[in-house]
């Protein structure tokens, strides 16, 4: 039995991931208590592909983490269970792990 993976698998696999990161990515952005991605405190939130990254959501086997630029008004807790919300069926069961990174009082967010 052969358990190295396929080419075509591993392909395969990365273009999910990508479809998914972008994907959730959007959702994340169409809340309207957010104000922008960022790529959080050292720079690592983001899910890495050939050729390019989804800087904010790290998709990962176990868990999703979004960091995001909230805008000011709505309590934090609350907008981080929006996001939650709004990712909903995207996360294939995985545990949600969301990062309010900086909160803004204009339509300036963050996408670093």
């Amino acid at each position: 039995m052969n358990t190295v993976p396929e080419r075509a698998d591993v392909e395969r696999e990365g273009e999910e991931r990508e479809v998914s990161a972008r994907r959730l990515a959007d959702r994340v952005l169409s809340c309207p208590d957010v104000a922008g991605l960022s790529r959080g405190p050292f720079g690592v939130v983001a899910t890495y592909l050939p050729g390019g990254q989804v800087a904010g959501v790290a998709v990962r086997d176990d868990a999703i983490e979004v960091d995001v630029v909230a805008r000011y008004g709505r309590p934090l807790p609350e907008v981080a269970d929006l996001v939650r919300d709004a990712i909903g069926g995207l996360a294939g069961g995985r545990r949600v792990d969301v990062t309010i990174a900086d909160v803004v009082t204009d339509d300036s967010g963050r996408n670093d």
